[in-house]
């Protein structure tokens, strides 16, 4: 798959809702020229108030921020937050903790071009709280997931995942933020290789050239 058209660079937007650990790691890793053929050009909020916002002025990056109680539907919200990707050029859509499910309609508009972060082993844990799922459950190993979005929550083709161990005295705070510093290892890295063309789709399987 071809993820840019207008240039050598593909435009990057990031989806935020709140503290913003992984836009950092992403802004963080587009300075250092460790993804070379992409550029975050606009930065989205669906909270005015989202801590992650001090990274975009930060950084210099364009903004923008949709207040969910200001639309009266989810189809409302997310046709106007589609225009705004669309006017942009666009090209990759990478939700870093954007705490809304998008809808079908509009995924269907980004088809295979928006990836999410997940804080653990997909097709594991699903969904909300998922280090506490791990916890439950007693698993040995977790970890995080970068896959591409599609029509059902956390279902997508799975394209890069990092382990971690659990240990016997975890908490799920401290589950969470070791999961945490894997999420900023990959998800920088997922951008630069789709930005590269080296992500290949197949039969909704992800194989990296």
């Amino acid at each position: 798959m071809t993820y840019f058209s207008k240039g050598d660079i593909m435009n990057v937007a990031i989806l935020i809702s709140g503290r913003g650990s992984n836009l950092k790691a992403i802004l963080e890793a587009e300075r250092n020229k460790k993804i070379a053929k992409a550029q975050v050009k606009l930065i989205i909020s669906n909270n005015s108030k989202a801590e992650g916002l001090k990274y975009a002025k930060e950084f210099g990056k364009k903004t923008a921020w949709l207040e969910s109680n200001n639309f009266k539907s989810k189809e409302a919200y997310d046709k106007e937050l589609a225009q705004i990707i669309k006017s942009n050029d666009i090209e990759l859509v990478v939700l870093a903790g954007f705490m809304r499910i998008l809808s079908p309609s509009f995924i269907k508009q980004f088809k295979n071009k928006i990836i999410n972060i997940h804080p653990s082993l997909l097709p594991a844990f699903p969904g909300l709280n998922a280090q506490k799922q791990a916890l439950d459950c007693g698993v040995k190993i977790t970890g995080c997931t970068v896959h591409f979005v599609n029509e059902m929550v956390d279902k997508g083709p799975i394209i890069i995942q990092k382990t971690v161990d659990v240990k016997d005295d975890d908490t799920e705070f401290s589950l969470s933020n070791r999961i945490l510093e894997k999420e900023h290892e990959i998800l920088p890295l997922a951008i630069k290789l789709i930005s590269e063309n080296r992500v290949n789709l197949i039969k909704n399987k992800v194989r990296i050239a």
